[in-house]
């Protein structure tokens, strides 16, 4: 696995270019975001995400995620009902994964049963500069050990995933709490899980 130190506020712009050249060959990464670090490929190429999925091992059985660049991003791969706009206008980008309607673009690996999907806009330069210059959004789910337990420690996470995962970029220790998870597929948002988003505007 390649392994960069990054800056987190003026992040080296070549180590960023090298992670968006894995991911176009199909590649796996790791990268920093608002909340822990992620595992990532391409959401469209079918082997690095069977790839992924072979290391995430309870993939298949959560919701798989993924970063989009912005709000208008958004809207090819979701169906974005006013009140999701809204409310996603206000919290975006920020802490939260937001389930969606999905659209048909979507690989169907990525849907829910309930035909939904779960969409990001990380508040962190360095995810939100792969997807743009990417130009499709990437998987987005935390860097966890097979016990299911976030991995916050650069060093811990190369020692596991070193022969697994092509390249990581590295910006030190995260805070290690994922992202808040909303339901926003219809009209009454329903809380999925309590994370680093806050959820205070949909308790009222």
């Amino acid at each position: 696995m390649e392994f960069y130190e990054l800056h987190p506020v003026t992040p080296q712009q070549r180590f960023i270019n090298k992670a968006v050249e894995v991911i176009k060959e199909g590649g796996i990464i790791i990268y920093p975001t608002d909340t822990v670090y992620g595992l990532g490929c391409d959401i469209f190429n079918k082997d690095a995400l069977e790839r992924l999925m072979s290391i995430k091992h309870d993939a298949y059985s959560k919701l798989l995620s993924f970063v989009c660049s912005d709000l208008k991003d958004i809207s090819k791969y979701a169906r974005v009902s006013d009140y999701a706009y809204r409310t996603m206008k206000h919290l975006l980008p920020g802490a939260y994964t937001f389930v969606l309607p999905a659209a048909k673009e979507v690989p169907k690996k990525l849907w829910t049963k309930r035909n939904t999907v779960g969409i990001r806009v990380p508040n962190h330069q360095i995810t939100l500069n792969l997807v743009k210059e990417i130009g499709n959004p990437i998987i987005s789910t935390s860097v966890t050990n097979r016990m299911g337990d976030v991995l916050t420690d650069p060093e811990e996470i190369k020692s596991v995933f070193n022969t697994q995962v092509d390249l990581m970029l590295s910006v030190g220790h995260l805070k290690g709490t994922p992202s808040s998870v909303v339901d926003l597929s219809n009209d009454e948002p329903v809380i999925l899980r309590e994370g680093s988003g806050d959820i205070s505007l949909f308790l009222k």
